[in-house]
């Protein structure tokens, strides 16, 4: 059997980028025949990218894209941030945020068909997914088109946020989105707040006031007429709705004044925006490392 060396994996390693120890394997399998190696890689890639495919990606990346009126906002998620640091992988985010602004997918399994450097998105993904040894998804995406303008901000690479708006001065939206990356509103205005988090709003106003009560009664104090608590209820959704809707926010680089009055002052007018959280909303798998050890060493023994 011919010797395998580390020049040897190095260059088949900087053919196919693959892992070391993979390319070692590759190479032993195939006794040092370098062209059989890389196929025997690109089968074994495969087969990885498939067994990925059902891990969670709870990491990863948010890209932009802006040209003229045209903008567009992308989630790209991975298992670690480690890989969401990688060079391809942050490629992989802004040619789909860039296709996303050029094609108007209609959801994700459009964006993943559309073509990209031969191949469609899908399979520059799956192949990524082989190169990487980890999973990797297109979450969700946002695309914009006005005849005002767009601004985009990004907090590192794990909050992405593009605003719509009209108004002569450019850095007021860049501003307001970064206003948006740091006090995370639901919505543009306070009318504009889904009825859903309204009514969890007031549960828990209702849960806190009923707790109170008890207490006050408990103390041998008296109840609050149920007009009093009615009011109190409305004010602490009222509050709620100043603290989530963005016009209503204190302006983060002057708190003096609320969103909607810099923006008056500046003749600005915001249309829409949209705001990504990494891996918001996503369960992440809690790995337990003592266990996941001692699996490994049972395993061994097995063998």
């Amino acid at each position: 059997m011919a010797a395998i060396t580390a020049a040897m994996v190095g260059e088949l390693r900087g053919k196919t980028d693959a892992p070391m120890m993979e390319c070692k394997k590759a190479l032993t399998e195939a006794e040092g025949d370098m062209a059989r190696a890389e196929e025997i890689l690109r089968v074994k890639l495969g087969g990885k990218a498939s067994k990925a495919s059902a891990r969670i990606t709870a990491e990863g990346v948010v890209a932009t894209f802006i040209s003229g009126g045209v903008g567009a906002l992308v989630e790209v998620n991975s298992e670690t941030d480690f890989v969401a640091k990688n060079d391809d992988f942050l490629a992989l985010a802004n040619n789909a945020a860039r296709l996303v602004a050029e094609h108007n997918p209609a959801d994700v399994a459009a964006l993943l068909a559309l073509p990209l450097d031969g191949k469609t998105l899908d399979e520059v993904r799956a192949a990524l997914i082989g190169k990487i040894g980890e999973n990797m998804a297109i979450r969700r995406f946002q695309r914009f088109e006005t005849t005002g303008k767009l601004a985009a901000y990004l907090h590192g690479t794990r909050i992405g946020v593009m605003v719509e708006f009209e108004g002569a001065e450019e850095q007021v939206g860049k501003d307001v989105a970064m206003h948006i990356a740091a006090m995370k509103p639901v919505s543009l205005s306070s009318d504009q707040v889904p009825a859903e988090l309204i009514e969890k709003e007031r549960s828990v106003a209702k849960l806190k006031a009923e707790e109170d009560a008890a207490k006050a009664a408990a103390e041998g104090k008296p109840a609050q007429s149920p007009e009093i608590l009615a009011k109190r209820l409305d004010g602490s959704v009222q509050k709620y709705l100043k603290e989530v809707s963005l016009l209503n926010q204190a302006f983060v680089k002057n708190d003096k004044q609320t969103i909607e009055q810099m923006l008056k002052e500046k003749a600005t007018t915001v249309k829409a925006f949209t705001m990504y959280v990494v891996g918001e909303g996503i369960e992440k798998k809690q790995d337990d490392f003592a266990a996941e050890v001692a699996a490994q060493v049972a395993a061994s023994k097995g063998a």
